[in-house]
């Protein structure tokens, strides 16, 4: 437990782009942000996805591409210089049930807050298999997300191979079609789960075929994949593909276990934020960023805009007294004291 009897004004959850540009924004302001960036897991690492990205080309103002964890450490760096303070732990429980926040972490602290903003992101979900995890963590063609990485070099005029059979398989097939030479499908069921409309869309593509009643058993390649090694759901045959990238698109899962009962969450565990083009939650004082709120974009830019947005709210709401006066989606939109560039 904590020694230190201060009460923090802004409390930030998690290290993603979300995370950084909160803290930023929110030090700039002179809010003395706390930041509990996470600790290192085999699923999450401080600084989220992009950690595990090597090279970034569709975030703003880096024209020869950035790659993901400079990017992450850029920004950091970028938080601290406007003295943020950074703890390497997880936040485990949030009580809401006394003002200001008690949040707890990992490591048995016990931190006093006036407002919280949540970052923690949401995790790709994996096959688990030994090589698919080597490969993704090494930049070696196993992607979860090809919006950020089929335009690559590396993918164009390739077999790409995309796992799923939900609309974000059909949208990942899609999108991948523009630089492959071939996008196979790889669907453990004989029909798509996928909406009738995207199902539609991918098998009309002359370059998308489908591979039925499959699943992968292995990714093969040393450095860069080279090929899947597949399994009949029907008759149990194995045999092997060439692929020159492998696409994961089996959904994402939130990280927000620790919010449990907490705030209002939708089925999947995204954290619902009521009042449109707003990031604060159904408790007034908690504003949640990126990827944890966003099931739909789920791009570094788009976090980093809702970081700003979360650490603008909750300038506002202290700025009114935080608890004794309307929430931030109450106040009538006017202009924020907030430290621009």
């Amino acid at each position: 437990m904590s020694n230190n009897d201060r009460t923090e004004d802004v409390v930030i959850i998690g290290s993603g782009p979300a995370g950084w540009t909160a803290a930023i924004y929110a030090a700039r302001a002179r809010l003395e942000p706390l930041v509990f960036e996470g600790a290192p897991s085999r699923e999450m690492i401080p600084g989220g996805q992009l950690m595990f990205t090597t090279e970034v080309e569709n975030y703003p103002g880096f024209p020869e591409g950035v790659d993901g964890q400079t990017l992450m450490l850029d920004m950091r760096a970028q938080a601290e210089r406007f003295d943020t303070r950074i703890i390497t732990e997880d936040i485990v429980e949030v009580d809401t049930s006394t003002r200001p926040f008690l949040l707890r972490s990992s490591e048995g602290q016990e931190v006093r807050a006036r407002t919280v903003i949540v970052a923690t992101g949401a995790r790709a979900n994996w096959l688990g298999l030994e090589n698919e995890q080597r490969l993704a963590q090494s930049g070696g063609g196993v992607s979860a997300c090809a919006v950020c990485d089929g335009a690559l070099p590396a993918f164009r005029d390739q077999v790409l191979a995309v796992v799923g059979g939900g609309d974000s398989a059909m949208e990942e097939a899609v999108y991948l079609s523009k630089f492959a030479s071939e996008v196979v499908i790889i669907h453990r069921r004989d029909t798509f789960r996928a909406s009738p409309i995207m199902a539609e869309r991918a098998l009309d593509n002359p370059k998308i075929r489908v591979e039925w009643n499959t699943i992968v058993t292995d990714v093969l390649g040393d450095d860069f994949v080279t090929g899947l090694r597949l399994q009949d759901t029907v008759t149990g045959e194995e045999r092997e593909m060439e692929v020159g990238g492998f696409f994961l698109a089996i959904g994402h899962t939130p990280n927000t276990a620790f919010l449990k009962d907490v705030v209002e969450m939708d089925d999947t565990g995204y954290i619902v934020t009521p009042t449109p083009w707003r990031t604060e939650t159904t408790v007034e004082g908690i504003f949640a960023a990126g990827d944890v709120m966003d099931s739909y974009y789920r791009q570094a830019v788009t976090a980093a805009g809702t970081g700003c947005m979360a650490a603008l709210e909750a300038e506002r709401y202290l700025a009114h007294g935080g608890g004794a006066s309307p929430s931030a989606a109450e106040v009538p939109a006017e202009p924020v004291a907030a430290a621009e560039s």
